[in-house]
């Protein structure tokens, strides 16, 4: 009997000591469980230990829930398991797992706007890039409410959101999108650009849509000061502001840009069309940077009301219009002539 007993004794240590070794060798192998070449794993805010292994187990992620228990409790990083959206695309340990949510490395995408875009054109690279469906994203940047307090006239948020490079869950929505780049834009919309803005007679709107007109107008840092103090100055004096890039939103706008602005175009009928009504047009015409609205807000001081391109990104300044004609000459009739 006792010979048994010890026989028994002797099973029972040899099993646990494999499971032990079976466990811990578990928590070191890695293990792809699920079949497509990537799996989502959504940690829920509150979620504990249990029950993070549970979905990582179903996922396919971890072995089972014993070896990531095991790596858990040797890691000890059970109180810094992060909530969020993970991604897993090849075979890990149950350490590595545990050490990527106790970095919360969630998964992010990156979706970029560019400076100088209508919110036509954001929904079309929110599409483009996976965020949704454009109409999603034109529905929520209709809501102008989330910006009345700055811009009481304001119906859709044409302007007011920033443009930026935002790293984004796959699950947000398009709401949630613009509501955070409309935090981004009242980041930008410092106290000190809003001072500059009225001590110039400016509303936040009428500084925003001199912005967008600067970023239509030249994508160099050096030039915005000066093409906003144009733009001021004419403001000033009560002349046209007369601007290509407004008679574009406006044909747009109408369905009715060929991506061609001919002559018979700066006739076309629309508030925003600055060649045929004096003045800022109604609102702005696409979203500007940093830059163009610090531009905006403080102006240069120089005398120009005219400018014309060079045809290299580049503008020259004049500030009578026999200048400005000679300008027109030089730098794009004559080289059409030669």
């Amino acid at each position: 009997m006792r010979r048994i007993i010890v026989i028994v004794i002797a099973v029972v240590v040899i099993g646990v000591a494999a499971t032990a070794v079976w466990l811990l060798l578990g928590t070191e192998k890695p293990y792809k469980g699920y079949a497509g070449a990537e799996q989502f794993v959504e940690i829920p805010p509150g979620a504990g230990p249990a029950q993070i292994g549970r979905r990582l187990a179903e996922s396919g992620v971890v072995r089972d829930t014993a070896s990531f228990r095991v790596a858990l409790a040797r890691s000890g990083q059970a109180r810094r398991l992060q909530a969020g959206e993970y991604r897993f695309d090849q075979p890990m340990s149950a350490r590595e797992v545990i050490d990527k949510l106790a970095r919360g490395d969630v998964f992010l995408r990156p979706i970029t706007f560019p400076e100088g875009l209508t919110i036509a054109q954001m929904a079309q690279i929110y599409e483009r890039d996976g965020g949704g469906k454009r109409a999603d994203f034109v529905r929520a940047a209709g809501n102008g409410a989330l910006i009345r307090d700055l811009d009481a006239a304001a119906q859709d948020l044409e302007g007011y959101l920033f443009p930026n490079t935002y790293t984004l869950p796959r699950n947000i929505s398009a709401e949630q999108l613009v509501q955070r780049m409309v935090t981004a834009f009242r980041d930008v919309m410092t106290q000190e650009i809003a001072q500059r803005a009225a001590a110039r007679g400016w509303s936040v709107r009428q500084l925003m849509t001199l912005a967008s007109l600067v970023e239509k107008e030249t994508a160099k840092p050096e030039e915005r000061p000066i093409v906003a103090a144009v733009y001021a100055n004419r403001l000033r004096i009560g002349m046209g502001m007369q601007c290509d890039p407004t008679v574009i939103y406006a044909l747009e706008r109408a369905g009715r840009y060929t991506g061609n602005l001919t002559r018979d175009d700066l006739h076309f009928d629309s508030p925003y069309n600055t060649y045929r009504y004096a003045g800022l047009p109604p609102g702005p015409i696409a979203a500007p940077g940093r830059a163009s609205i610090e531009a905006a807000s403080a102006p240069a001081d120089v005398p120009y009301l005219y400018f014309v391109s060079r045809n290299d990104g580049s503008h020259v300044f004049a500030v009578t219009l026999d200048e400005h004609n000679r300008n027109v000459f030089e730098y794009q009739k004559k080289p059409f002539k030669q």
